[in-house]
Formats: structure tokens, C-alpha cells, sequence
């Protein structure tokens, strides 16, 4: 039977490396996506009316509004209009 050698060990490493590299550009690039560095800070408009929407109690539209006009999560959009 035939036995299985390597021909040249370098071109194992280099796969090894060329994969790695691959790997960490992808798990990058998902973080990326999932936190967008520009984000638009709330005007001061968008603060006056999600001020108001919770002085009327309607917390959730107050949030949904921050959502809408920021890219807010949900819970940093809670959290936002909780502090107002």
C-alpha cells in the first residue's frame, strides 16, 4: 500500500495561515455590521418628542421613535428614553 507523505510542509502552513486570516476577517467584518460606528446622535427635536410621548405615558412609542430615527437597539433605546 501507498503511504500518504507530505510533499512540502511550507504549503501547510501557508493554508493554515491563508484560513486564519479568512477566519478573523469574517468574525471582523460580523462585529462590524453589528455595531456601525456612525451613528447619528438624537437631535434635539427627536429628544423634545420622545420627551414628550413619555410625559403622556407612551413609553413604548417614545422607544420606538429613538429606534426609528437613531438605529438604537432596543434596550439602548429604553434605556435612553428612561433617562429623559
Amino acid at each position: 500500500m501507498p503511504t500518504l507523505e507530505i510533499a512540502n510542509p511550507s504549503i501547510i502552513a501557508l493554508t493554515a495561515v491563508v484560513t486564519a486570516a479568512a477566519i478573523w476577517t469574517i468574525i471582523l467584518a460580523a462585529r462590524l455590521t453589528r455595531r456601525p460606528r456612525n451613528r447619528l446622535a438624537p437631535s434635539v427635536d427627536l429628544v423634545d418628542q420622545a420627551r414628550e410621548l413619555k410625559a403622556h405615558g407612551q413609553i413604548q412609542e417614545a422607544v420606538f421613535l429613538v429606534r426609528g430615527e437613531t438605529g438604537m437597539s432596543q434596550r439602548a433605546a429604553a434605556r435612553f428614553v428612561n433617562r429623559l
